[in-house]
């Protein structure tokens, strides 16, 4: 079978797709042919062993995969051949086939495709465990999302409103706000691309008191980092929870003293270690989310499509922040 492997640390770039031997299912695990790939951010990180895993050389990047279940192992329950489910391997994805334990495979609906399917786990899932288990965010609370029209900021819009939040969209361009006010954002703003001095982050401190009205965010999505950190924790109302998320922009250094004069609370959101921790919790949660997918309060957006041979582009693509929503690659045997 054909396999996109990274055999030394870099860029998209060192990607290379060559034939690997076909997996066979041990006790316990089902094959999924798989048909498509979700992107995410982390696919940019783990190929250049800058990510909280680091596989063994060669492996396959690609965290998220949907598609149909070829084969199953000795004592599998629960799941059969020709089942179309969705699972997260957390690396290995971009394969044509893939063996994953049974019972982390999810099932999903026959008006699901599977691109819309392997855009949906690890950014709706993410955002769901960050808005609901980690902030508690309360309909009527006032939800600001940073990089809100990437894959988890989109999905933590749509997930903001079906929720009951008053949700304000922030990005670095008017197609990019457009888009989140198109999924559901009541207000937008466009805020500065690259590096800001100590002015333009109290001009865009402001920006942000201005959106998100007269006493601040209750709860902050920042899934992008560097320099906006600090401008979004200043017009933050009193206990606000911040969830850190992502790092594009850099890893920034919060002033604590604002945490304790405003009684903000710092809430980090690591949605993969969540799922091993509590895997009963998760699929409480993937029931919810696809029970929204159902009554049409969710709607994975998938902005590019990429064929197998290319997943070196559609990781770059990514990581260049072209994205407006989801970025998959699909797989065709």
């Amino acid at each position: 079978m054909r396999a996109v492997l990274s055999k030394t640390p870099g860029g998209p770039e060192t990607l290379v797709v060559e034939d690997v031997l076909d997996p066979t299912p041990k006790a316990g695990e089902v094959i999924i042919e798989v048909k498509a790939v979700g992107i995410n951010y982390p696919d940019t990180l783990i190929i250049e062993d800058k990510y909280q895993f680091r596989p063994e050389r060669p492996f396959s990047p690609g965290a998220e995969v949907a598609g149909v279940v070829e084969a199953v192992g000795e004592g599998v329950k629960g799941v059969r051949k020709g089942d179309r489910v969705i699972a997260v391997p957390g690396w290995g994805g971009l394969v044509e086939r893939l063996a994953v334990r049974a019972e982390t495979v999810i099932p999903i609906p026959d008006a699901m495709s599977f691109e819309e399917a392997a855009a949906l786990i690890m950014t709706y899932g993410t955002s769901y465990y960050a808005l609901k288990d980690r902030a508690q965010l309360k309909a009527g609370e006032t939800l600001l999302v940073l990089g809100a029209a990437g894959g988890v900021g989109a999905a933590a819009v749509e997930l903001g409103k079906a929720m009951g939040a008053r949700v304000v969209a922030a990005a670095s361009t008017n197609d990019k706000v457009e888009f989140a006010l198109e999924l559901g954002a009541d207000n937008g703003l466009i805020y500065p691309s690259g590096p800001m001095d100590k002015a333009a982050q109290k001009a865009l401190s402001g920006e942000f008191k201005l959106a998100t009205g007269r006493d601040g965010a209750d709860v902050v999505y920042d899934a992008v980092g560097g320099d906006y950190a600090d401008p979004a924790l200043r017009a933050m109302d009193w206990n606000g929870r911040y969830l850190v998320v992502g790092f594009p922009a850099g890893i920034p250094s919060l002033p604590l003293n604002l945490t304790l004069l405003k009684s903000v609370s710092v809430i980090g959101v690591f949605w993969g270690a969540a799922v091993m921790r509590d895997p009963k919790a998760h699929a409480a949660n993937m029931a919810e989310l696809m029970q929204m997918y159902a009554d049409g309060k969710i709607r994975p957006r998938v902005s590019k499509i990429f064929p197998l041979e290319k997943a070196g582009e559609a990781i770059k693509a990514l990581s260049d922040r072209q994205a407006l929503g989801k970025i998959v690659v699909t797989v065709e045997s």
